[in-house]
């Protein structure tokens, strides 16, 4: 049974493996195409409301932030957050703060793509100074090896 599965024309390449024929790389990379179609958010669905949070202390948020950046649950997203916030959150005023913690309400793959600059954010995020300096915190200009930060 198996040997006629393997019968091939004279002149026909053997498929080593149906594997790939059949199955779609379900983890593909970053930036290619077939990540780009499989992480679009749907446009009509607007972001959830953030937790109220009332009292909490300009020092207090700024915390939650910094370990809010580095727990997303994609390493791309850890890595481009966690380094942003260890550079920029500790000059924010309060407005950027609060500003930056929207940011963080979007999904993932959107703040990644919005940063790296793969895909145009919506109309809320068009004039965004934050997001503005979180792309160019991505590009990394300044070819900086890049390392998860330690927490305090």
């Amino acid at each position: 049974m198996l040997s006629s599965t393997l019968r091939r024309l004279p002149g026909q390449a053997r498929l080593l493996s149906r594997t790939a024929v059949i199955h779609a790389d379900p983890w593909p990379l970053p930036h290619t195409p077939e990540h780009l179609a499989s992480t679009a958010s749907q446009s009509d669905n607007p972001p959830l409301p953030p937790l109220p949070r009332p009292n909490e202390t300009v020092s207090t948020m700024r915390a939650r932030l910094v370990y809010q950046s580095r727990k997303r649950g994609t390493l791309e997203s850890d890595l481009i957050l966690s380094t942003f916030a260890r550079e920029h959150l500790p000059g924010m005023s309060e407005a950027e703060l609060r500003e930056y913690d929207k940011l963080l309400d979007e999904a993932d793959w959107d703040i990644y793509y919005w940063a790296t600059e793969e895909r145009t954010p919506p109309e809320r995020w068009a004039g965004s100074a934050v997001l503005e300096k979180l792309k160019i915190h991505a590009r990394n200009e300044g070819k900086v090896v890049r390392r998860m930060p330690a927490l305090p």
